[in-house]
């Protein structure tokens, strides 16, 4: 048996790649370690919390000893690192946590696999997801290969690319099994309404202003979670050792058209005329070195591993909105911080 480390699995990305190796691998003992933040939620995950093949460890990845603990207790020979802050927006307000969480906790996991598995790599694999912000910003034309030099603009991507730097440190200087793989931006089901689509959406459902910054002419690739999700169990199978892969969904899209193609699918699933809430678009200050244009060419891991994305972006807002519309309790869980009750329930425990 396989024993997988999935940090950050109570969050957006990660309760996805989690549900979907325990799933489709019950052959696998998966370890969701997540210290429960405020965008890490564990109702994400009731479907799959009875499985056998599954275990949950509350946990912060900065705590070395612990790091060290778990690696010691559920023997582990594979990690997905997903663990992360990643909201920009924060990032710029306190990089502080920024510089801990995703370099000091990625330094943190990496010291432990290396001191437990003591040099023996073989079976073993150190799988780093990180972002396509660390690669900085693109003019009008062309998009970012594995070979596009690293320029971060943020604190969030500059920390990322501190991450990534470590991991191929380690790979390097140690002879650590790694793999990294840079995505762009991800929507779906389960992602924290802080970020541009959930917020949108519930902000459409309320009759609430809609912000926008600058013009909405920053551009951005958009990337379902579920294939997303597909993608790293591609990578974490059969990825070259030291190799890095760009995902993305070839969906480019203009903030303004995104938010107006939200708004358009949101009025029409609520009965309203479609386009009624542009009314609520507000164009406010731009936000501090805000990238213009990413958008990732995902060559390699479709020709390479055969991996492509399974839908284009309208297909997927629609099921996305859906999801945000049928989920109504969710979203208000969330954004109340009630969802902090589920674990007190699970765990007689406060977060």
């Amino acid at each position: 048996m396989k024993n997988i480390l999935i940090t950050g699995g109570a969050g957006f990305i990660g309760s996805h790649v989690v549900r979907l190796f325990v799933n489709k691998y019950p052959e696998y003992n998966i370890i969701n370690l997540d210290a429960l933040t405020y965008a890490g939620n564990l109702e994400n995950l009731k479907d799959i919390e009875k499985k056998a093949n599954y275990n949950f460890v509350k946990a912060d990845i900065c705590d070395f000893d612990r790091m060290k603990q778990v690696f010691l207790e559920y023997e582990i020979n594979g990690v997905i690192h997903l663990a992360a802050e990643s909201h920009v927006d924060r990032s710029i307000k306190d990089p502080f946590s920024f510089a801990k969480t995703n370099v000091m906790g990625t330094l943190s996991l990496l010291q432990a696999a290396k001191l437990y598995w003591n040099g023996n790599y073989e079976e073993k694999l150190f799988y780093h997801v990180s972002t396509d912000e660390v690669y900085g910003s693109l003019g009008s034309d062309g998009f970012f290969t594995e070979e596009t030099s690293y320029d971060p603009h943020s604190p969030y991507s500059a920390s990322k690319a501190s991450s990534d730097h470590f991991v191929r440190a380690f790979q390097d200087t140690y002879g650590m099994p790694t793999v990294i793989s840079n995505c762009s931006n991800n929507y779906g089901s389960y992602q924290f309404p802080e970020k541009l689509i959930p917020l949108f959406i519930n902000n459409i459902c309320n009759d609430k202003p809609l912000p926008v910054y600058g013009k909405g002419e920053n551009v951005r690739d958009w990337l379902f979670v579920d294939d997303h999700a597909r993608a790293i169990d591609v990578i974490f199978h059969k990825g070259v050792i030291g190799d890095t892969y760009n995902i993305g969904g070839f969906n480019e899209w203009k903030n303004i058209d995104l938010i107006k193609v939200i708004i358009k699918t949101v009025d029409k699933l609520l009965g309203r005329v479609e386009g009624t809430s542009e009314k609520l678009i507000t164009f406010i200050e731009d936000r501090a070195g805000h990238d213009f244009r990413y958008a990732i060419d995902s060559t390699k891991l479709k020709e390479e591993l055969g991996w492509k994305p399974s839908l284009q972006f309208e297909e997927g807002i629609e099921k996305t909105v859906k999801w945000y519309l049928e989920n109504q309790k969710w979203v208000e869980r969330i954004t109340s911080g009630n969802y902090k009750k589920y674990y007190l329930s699970m765990y007689n425990k406060e977060i």
